[in-house]
């Protein structure tokens, strides 16, 4: 058995940058590090939830329906599960150490509204 701690771990990264800390269910537990950013690309998993969990610093997620944008403010301590099949996006990121967890297929865009676009990246 072993422990983790993924403060420690985000601090040796460089901003914007993420580690994979440990395998759990076939996939892995991430933590990013982010410095200050107005608005990240956006994400969408067509076959998951994402567990996103702030340990440092203020975020705020939004993420798209078919129809709105929600905006999710987060601090220290808080998190949120992106439904699967949703858009969504990093705003507002202050000195941020984030703890993800992601099992599914990430699919990316860099459109004004991913919604509207036919065709999006992949990893």
């Amino acid at each position: 058995m072993q422990s983790y701690h993924p403060l420690a771990i985000a601090k040796s990264l460089q901003p914007f940058d993420f580690h994979e800390i440990v395998g759990f269910n076939g996939a892995s537990f991430a933590v990013f590090n982010g410095t200050d950013l107005a608005t990240s690309d956006w994400e969408l998993h067509p076959d998951t939830d994402e567990l996103l969990m702030v340990l440092e610093g203020s975020v705020t997620v939004e993420i798209l329906t078919d129809t709105e944008s929600h905006r999710i403010p987060l601090t220290a301590g808080q998190f949120a599960i992106v439904p699967k099949g949703h858009w969504h996006r990093h705003t507002e990121v202050r000195d941020l150490v984030e703890m993800f967890f992601t099992p599914g297929e990430t699919v990316e865009s860099t459109a004004v509204d991913p919604r509207r676009e036919t065709s999006a990246a992949t990893s």
